[in-house]
């Protein structure tokens, strides 16, 4: 009879790898339990508003890794060297206090963390949940891309004067600002649609890996671009009618639909359009790719 027993070595960094993951829990717990809380009671920054899609974005990238675990287990244990920088890098990041950068540090830890233990090989197979993990970090960018959406929001703008011209209302355009009367509805950097088509494309990248079709670029670039679209012309009719109610003196349709869930069906209902937009897009290349016999290309 041969009796199997783990070498110490194997015990202590099997021990060691418990430790770690208990570390980051702890360390980083009550971080994650303050991004959801602001983002499910809108009380977090405006611009940290921009990453509520973490909240099913976070949960997405758990299950992934949960999932690829026994592929996991069957790389072998190769530390890499920007591992244990990564690591450096995240604790800095943690301690400097800056709610930016400890924000930062938890995905920087979390690849530190694979590359260490698994090396390329690890960080590549985390790839995806880890880039939902950053994505849906609360940062600055928002802030830094609202002084150039100007454009976007004299588009948005011009768009919405046109649609209720349409219907009969008397509406004057200036830049950003739309006349009904004597009150003034201003598409604001924050109206311009940036928190929606951030939104839009991280449930765009999960859907592509949820159907399997993150592999295909064509599929990828064709979802992104429909995603886009989808945005910025829900984003015209939400403004449309934001306009409609606070130029007739619908005030608490106003703020229902600006303020309240309103806002919250509008994002889901944008949200929904790209099952049936993958679907189409799913079956064009399909039949592209595979055409019917007998036809002629």
């Amino acid at each position: 009879m041969q009796i199997e027993s783990r070498s110490p070595s194997a015990f202590n960094a099997n021990l060691l790898n418990v430790a770690i993951v208990t570390l980051v829990f702890i360390l980083y717990a009550p971080l994650i339990i303050h991004w959801c809380d602001g983002w499910l009671n809108k009380n977090i920054g405006i611009e940290h508003e921009y990453f509520s899609h973490g909240l099913i974005g976070l949960p997405y990238a758990a299950y992934v890794t949960w999932t690829q675990r026994q592929q996991w287990q069957r790389l072998p244990d190769k530390a890499h060297p920007a591992g244990l920088f990564l690591l450096g890098l995240g604790a800095v990041f943690f301690l400097s206090g800056v709610t930016e950068s400890v924000n930062l540090s938890f995905p920087i830890v979390l690849a530190g963390i694979c590359l260490s233990w698994k090396g390329m090989a690890g960080g590549k197979l985390q790839g995806l949940p880890l880039l939902l993990v950053f994505l849906a970090t609360p940062n600055s960018i928002p802030y830094l891309i609202t002084p150039y959406t100007l454009p976007l929001q004299q588009f948005i703008a011009s768009c919405a004067g046109l649609i209720l011209i349409q219907f009969g209302l008397d509406v004057r355009v200036e830049q950003i600002y739309l006349f009904v009367g004597e009150r003034i509805t201003e598409v604001a950097p924050y109206c311009a649609g940036l928190k929606m088509l951030f939104t839009t494309f991280y449930v765009a990248l999960m859907l592509l890996h949820w159907t399997g079709n993150l592999q295909s670029r064509r599929k990828t670039i064709a979802l992104f671009a429909a995603a886009a679209s989808i945005s910025v012309f829900g984003n015209i009719i939400r403004n449309t009618v934001l306009t409609f109610f606070h130029g007739t003196g619908r005030e608490q349709m106003f703020v229902w639909l600006h303020d309240g869930w309103g806002g919250d069906i509008y994002s889901a209902a944008t949200l929904i359009c790209l099952i049936p937009v993958l679907s189409v897009i799913e079956k064009f290349y399909s039949e592209l790719d595979n055409p019917v016999p007998g036809t002629i290309e």
